[in-house]
């Protein structure tokens, strides 16, 4: 370290160095990073005025945009699928000598999963009769990418045998603008109320119809308890209390890539048509035949031949287009714009061209892993607490035959099944899955969820029905065991073989 000597502290430029080699490049002050700005306020302090404005402009996105539209599409089905998650109960009874963890209640595990299966049907789970269980959670996931937060209302008390229903709110609800602190030392952020360690209490929720409807809209907020209200959202940071769309870092780029290519089909549809216009050697302009304001026109059909005025020309207006960059700028925005949506770029684009196997695959594993993030979350925040509540009130009403000591041992031991992924390689993984079970490293049940998104129970269950079906019709089916060598090794893409 030469810099270091004492002779050299007297040296200016030296002495202004020092500082920066000690410090984070990411905060240096040069003039390189003077519009490279931030600032330390709280995460509500940014939120409040851009929230509304965001969520209009993505909403506007959804409609108009195709990547926009795309993307809520892709969540959806990704994360929710056909199926949608899957209730699986597995209670036990009391533990005995014989059984020290309790044999599974078969029989309760059953009526549980057919009544939620009843309360899950269109016209019984969401108070208005428009969405099965299904469509309420497609809404769900598709809300808290597009809007960043959704409002879920308890209703107890609803028109059905379980005195139970859901109530979909837009977040539009809940006023950003109601901001103050009461007596009590609680505080109101954007339409929240907080207790003294940020603990929501209650929400102020707009009465009547939507709050920017012309019809049906009542003046006034109604104070709604925390427990009768699902405030669904991810934060970004630990004291946030408002959600904000998926879309927050990707609008923008969006908009301007729509209107760049509109643009560029525009000029491109110019030049299709091969424009051309007259030209006067004097510049006065032609006036032909017409003597109204319009400027003149001179159409003619495929094979006409025209004689022109004296003095005029015919001059073609060349567009230069389609662009021929403009492909590759077009893919690399959407690139960026599928990394900041959490997808991967093939999904999005449905662009197949020039893409590798190996590529695919990895970007398929890697969009999967954010999907079963985003399902274990609708689990947690949405499916748990709604079957919970639908059990408490269920069992209260007499509409679920159980006794309320016995709410515990089912809502303890509810689980939801999402969706499973089919293989991208279905010999190779097919093998890893085989080799994983004869090592111990993963059960059927785990195979079982991630390859359908079944129960394994529900799948032996189906494999004896259809054993016995085949039987019974005299169709012989041979199921090797696990392990199994085959007389020929089956080859695979690259043309290795798989060892067993």
């Amino acid at each position: 370290m030469s810099w270091y000597k004492p002779s050299t502290w007297g040296k200016t430029e030296e002495r202004r160095r020092i500082p920066y080699r000690r410090n984070y490049s990411g905060a240096n002050t040069s003039r390189l990073f003077a519009n490279f700005l931030g600032n330390s306020s709280s995460a509500d302090k940014e939120i409040r005025p851009a929230l509304r404005k965001m969520r209009d402009r993505v909403r506007q996105l959804s409609r108009n945009e195709p990547i926009a539209t795309k993307a809520l599409q892709i969540y959806r089905t990704q994360v929710v699928g056909d199926k949608g998650l899957r209730l699986q109960v597995r209670a036990r009874n009391l533990p005995t000598k014989d059984k020290p963890k309790g044999s599974l209640d078969v029989s309760g595990n059953d009526i549980v999963e057919t009544l939620w299966k009843e309360f899950c049907q269109k016209g019984v789970c969401e108070i208005t009769g428009r969405h099965s269980f299904i469509d309420c959670q497609q809404l769900v996931i598709e809300g808290l990418i597009r809007d960043g937060e959704v409002l879920v209302k308890h209703v107890r008390g609803a028109d059905n045998k379980f005195g139970y229903g859901l109530q979909f709110l837009e977040p539009d609800y809940l006023d950003e603008e109601y901001n103050q602190t009461l007596n009590n030392g609680n505080r109101i952020v954007m339409g929240v109320e907080l207790n003294k360690v940020n603990r929501p209490v209650a929400y102020y929720l707009f009465n009547g119809a939507h709050p920017h409807d012309e019809v049906g809209k009542t003046a006034g907020r109604t104070r709604v308890p925390a427990s009768d209200l699902l405030h669904i959202y991810r934060p970004d940071r630990a004291q946030q209390t408002r959600g904000v769309s998926a879309f927050h870092s990707v609008m923008d780029k969006i908009h301007m890539l729509n209107g760049y290519a509109e643009a560029e089909l525009v000029a491109s549809r110019l030049s299709a048509s091969k424009p051309l216009v007259l030209e006067t050697q004097d510049g006065a302009g032609f006036v032909g035949d017409s003597y109204d304001d319009e400027a003149p026109e001179m159409l003619a059909e495929a094979g006409t031949i025209m004689q022109l005025p004296g003095g005029v020309s015919l001059k073609s207006v060349d567009t230069d287009h389609p662009n021929s960059a403009y492909a590759e700028f077009h893919k690399a925005m959407l690139r960026s714009i599928a990394t900041g949506l959490g997808l991967d770029y093939v999904t999005l684009s449905s662009n197949l061209e020039s893409v590798s196997y190996s590529s695919i695959r990895s970007g398929t594993i890697e969009s999967r892993d954010n999907y079963r993030m985003h399902q274990q979350f609708l689990i947690d925040h949405f499916a748990l607490p709604v079957f919970k509540e639908w059990l408490n009130i269920g069992m209260t009403a007499g509409a679920i035959p159980f006794p309320m000591e016995r709410y515990n041992k089912f809502a303890n031991n509810a689980y939801f099944r999402p969706r499973g992924y089919s293989w991208v390689d279905p010999q190779r993984e097919v093998q890893a899955n085989i080799n994983a079970l004869q090592n111990g490293f993963l059960t059927f049940s785990d195979v079982a969820q991630a390859v359908s998104g079944r129960d394994v129970e529900e799948v032996f269950s189906t494999l004896q029905s259809d054993l016995e079906m085949a039987e019974r019709y005299g169709i012989k089916i041979n199921i090797e065991p696990l392990g199994a060598k085959n007389p020929a090794q089956p080859k695979v893409d690259d043309g290795t073989e798989i060892n067993e």
